[in-house]
């Protein structure tokens, strides 16, 4: 076991192996409202989301939003919000998370163009500091407490 691993895991946090995609994205498995889906890690979105498409697979009650969404090479995106959401990566859990919805076809195009699997969503910068995220890039782990 590694340093790091046996640090992580006296400190109490949960170690998530991730995947890394055809387009050198880092991809996890996560759970939200008990329903199962598959996320890319994203420590430069702002907000974790989740496709506007997927509002009924994942049970979310969303609201139109006046925040305008902006990222991987689309901007001025009409966003909703779902509010008191719960999220769940392996054993880590977060209860009231907000999520913001919006189109992520434009995403999911880019990923498929490189034969990479579609993903639900993003999980972003506002999840990785709710959980003190440490990345282990040479192990491609995420530790989360």
């Amino acid at each position: 076991m590694s340093t790091l691993r046996k640090l992580m895991k006296e400190k109490g946090y949960t170690r998530i192996k991730l995947k890394t995609t055809a387009t050198n994205h880092l991809e996890l498995k996560a759970k939200i409202n008990k329903v199962e889906g598959n996320f890319i890690l994203d420590t430069g979105a702002s907000s974790s989301c989740v496709g506007i498409d997927t509002a009924e697979y994942f049970k979310l009650f969303a609201e139109d939003s006046d925040v305008k969404a902006a990222g991987a090479g689309a901007t001025d995106m009409l966003t909703q919000v779902s509010l008191k959401n719960e999220l769940k990566i392996k054993d880590w859990k977060k209860k009231k998370v907000s999520l913001v919805l919006f189109d992520l076809s434009h995403v999911n195009q880019a990923l498929e163009n490189h034969n990479a699997d579609q993903v639900h969503g993003i999980i972003g910068a506002d999840m990785l500091e709710k959980g003190k995220a440490v990345i282990d890039y040479k192990s491609n782990c995420l530790y989360l407490k």
